[in-house]
Parts: structure tokens; sequence; C-alpha cells
């Protein structure tokens, strides 16, 4: 059995553990039913000698039958230690496969719980001004170039779903956001609005510029 890869298409299934596993019981099987021939014969095992003390064939067993007993003996523990190689290899490539299945399942779920989440944000504030050519008024992509059309800025009317760490959830006062835009100085900044009904995700960055403020945008809560 050849090495795969847990993501493969032709991956190890328990079906085929199982039958690995019913084979090295008929092995086993097969190696008990011959011991007990061997001890049916005076009970020589796989050791005892064949000849008597003078040198000749021992006339008390079939030599025939112990010597062939002997022989599947070793033939089948032969197979049977090369049979639990291939049942180690699949269990390891068993147990890699359902532990890389359930770590992407939970990510899946954290994704979709995250998505839900965020999903469920209300607004909670609505942009009441931008001032042309201010950092409120252009975005960065996600290469970091700026976009310097105020359709990639904030717009006077969009209203805030999440501003940095603040939503809905935990936004008390326009403290919080003017907090959180010290703190990003110079920094990008995440910024989720709704637009028309569009939730636009937008990357602003605050800094010093001539005009007033370090984003050149009026705030207003929304009434709750």
């Amino acid at each position: 059995m050849s090495q795969q890869d847990p993501g493969s298409s032709e991956r190890v299934t328990m079906s085929d553990v199982q039958l690995l596993l019913k084979k090295k019981d008929e092995i086993e099987a097969q190696i008990k039913a011959y011991y007990e021939v061997l001890e049916d014969q005076k009970g020589v095992g796989m050791n005892e000698p064949l000849v008597d003390v003078e040198g000749y064939p021992r006339d008390d067993v079939d030599i025939y039958q112990v010597r062939t007993a002997r022989h599947n003996i070793i033939c089948l523990q032969n197979d049977h230690k090369a049979l639990m190689l291939q049942v180690e290899e699949a269990l390891h490539q068993l147990h890699a496969w359902e532990k890389e299945k359930r770590e992407k399942d939970e990510v899946e779920a954290q994704v979709e719980a995250r998505s839900q989440s965020q999903a469920s944000l209300r607004p909670f504030a609505r942009v009441n001004t931008v001032t042309p050519a201010s950092p409120a008024s252009f975005s960065a992509n996600e290469c970091g170039f700026f976009f310097f059309s105020a359709a990639k800025g904030l717009q006077v009317d969009d209203e805030i779903v999440e501003f940095g760490s603040v939503n809905t959830h935990n936004f008390q006062s326009l403290q919080n956001i003017a907090t959180v835009v010290q703190h990003s100085e110079g920094k990008p900044l995440s910024v989720t609005v709704l637009r028309g009904g569009v939730r636009l995700h937008l990357g602003l960055t605050p800094k010093r510029w001539t005009g007033k403020g370090l984003l050149g945008c009026n705030i207003l809560p929304l009434q709750r």
C-alpha cells in the first residue's frame, strides 16, 4: 500500500482498514491451525529435531506433515508482518485525513460564524460630511494603492457598520470612534459601511493633512 495524500481522491477509508484487519484475522487463524498440527505430532513445535539420537528420521511423527506445517507457518508469519505494516500505514493515513477534515470543518465553521456575525451587525452611525481630498475621501486596496476617487472612500450618508474595533455591540458614543482614529494614525483602518443597501469594506488611513482632524469627515450617531 503506497503512501497517499490525505486530501487525495484515493484516500484510505475505514472499509479498507476493516478489510486488512479481516485478512489479518484469517492469517492468524491459519497460523493457529498449523501450530495445532505440530502439537498433534508429539508437540514437536518449530524447533524440535526430526531425527533420533542415531540420526535417523523419527518414526513417531509425520515428517512431511511437520515440515509442511513449519514452512507454512514461517510464510504466514512473514505475510502477517507485512500486513501489519499495511494496517499501521492505513490507520495513519485515515487518522491524518480525519484530522485534516476536522480542521477544515472547524475553519469553515469559524468563517460561517464570522460571516453570520458580521451580517447581523446593524449600522450605528452615519457620515454627515466628507471634505474633498481628505484622508476619509480615499481608500487603500489590498496592495496598498490608494484610490483618490470619492467613490472609493467615505461618502455622505454612508452608514457605518464597523469602524475598526467599534460596532453596534460596543458603540457608546462618538468618543469610541475618535479613540480608534487617534490610535490608528498612520496605519490602515478597516471600516465597513452600508451604501445604498450594499455592504462595502474600506481601508482608511488617519493622518495629518492640511485640513482639520486626522480623517476630514463628520460622523453622527444613528438614533436607536
